[in-house]
């Protein structure tokens, strides 16, 4: 059984978020998924927790099972792959169906697809109805040219879920796209991480860090420790109060005998700083 569609109250700003990511090629192994990665670093750096990533098949009941299910449970959904023109491209469909609406042409969408300069004059009709159904949405959705050079937008629906296509550049770009369409946390409501790398092993350094947890956690504040093999362990701080969050590295930094390597709110910053220890 679907689950039941509960109506809430939208908040102020989007706190939560999930990812949807379609593709039989994903779980095949024959493509690599960086577009989850990409909105990972995308949440962490805007403020927004993002609570859950799933992968599933091109499977029309798979599609409106999780979308369904994902977009009664978080502020912001988005979905990559699926929205090409064969037949098993079927993702605007299937989330037509999950909420129960027709699907239309976009009048806009299909001017802006014929206006490229690479849209080819001479098409067959079986090749250019392939064509319009990149153009074939849920009734009533927001489409979203979120770039001014790109005529594929972002389709939403729910005004919460975001359907955008797998090409990661194409996905990075529409996502970064689609910020002033969003409503967004605070600054003084995002957080920030610090990372302090000691030379210590990481069964050395566990003790201290799971009382250091239980002290802070009443804060708000998370610990995580990296062990990059033969090396050393990045310790990584997370908090909103920014004060508190830098106290606690040169806490760390001084019980741990480490140093603090990066700073800032980008998500990258941590697997970046491992991949070169590693190397």
């Amino acid at each position: 059984m679907l689950p039941t569609l509960i109506a809430r109250t939208a908040p102020a700003y989007i706190k939560t978020a999930a990812a949807l990511i379609i593709g039989d090629e994903i779980l095949t192994g024959k493509t690599l998924d960086r577009n989850s990665h990409y909105f990972a670093q995308y949440c962490f750096e805007l403020g927004i927790d993002l609570k859950r990533v799933e992968v599933i098949p091109d499977d029309e009941n798979d599609i409106i099972e999780a979308s369904r299910r994902l977009v009664n449970k978080y502020d912001l959904v988005v979905t990559s792959g699926g929205i090409g023109p064969t037949h098993d491209d079927i993702t605007y469909a299937s989330i037509a169906k999950s909420f129960h609406r027709p699907l239309a042409y976009h009048t806009e969408t299909l001017a802006r697809m014929d206006a490229r300069p690479s849209a080819v004059a001479h098409r067959t009709e079986e090749q250019r109805t392939a064509q319009k159904r990149m153009a074939l949405f849920p009734e009533g959705a927001e489409v979203l040219f979120v770039a001014g050079d790109l005529w594929v937008p972002v389709v939403r629906v729910q005004g919460k879920l975001c359907i955008f296509p797998g090409i990661p550049s194409l996905f990075q770009k529409m996502l970064d796209g689609l910020k002033p369409y969003l409503s967004l946390p605070p600054p003084d409501a995002r957080p920030r991480r610090v990372q302090v790398f000691t030379s210590f092993p990481e069964s050395f350094i566990a003790p201290y860090l799971t009382h250091l947890q239980a002290r802070v956690r009443a804060e708000g504040i998370r610990i995580g420790s990296y062990p990059v093999l033969q090396r050393g362990v990045y310790v990584s701080l997370i908090g909103i109060n920014h004060e508190r969050v830098a106290s606690i590295a040169v806490e760390v930094e001084r019980e741990l005998q480490g140093k603090v390597v990066r700073e800032g709110a980008k998500g990258s910053n941590l697997g970046q700083a491992s991949d070169q220890r590693d190397s």
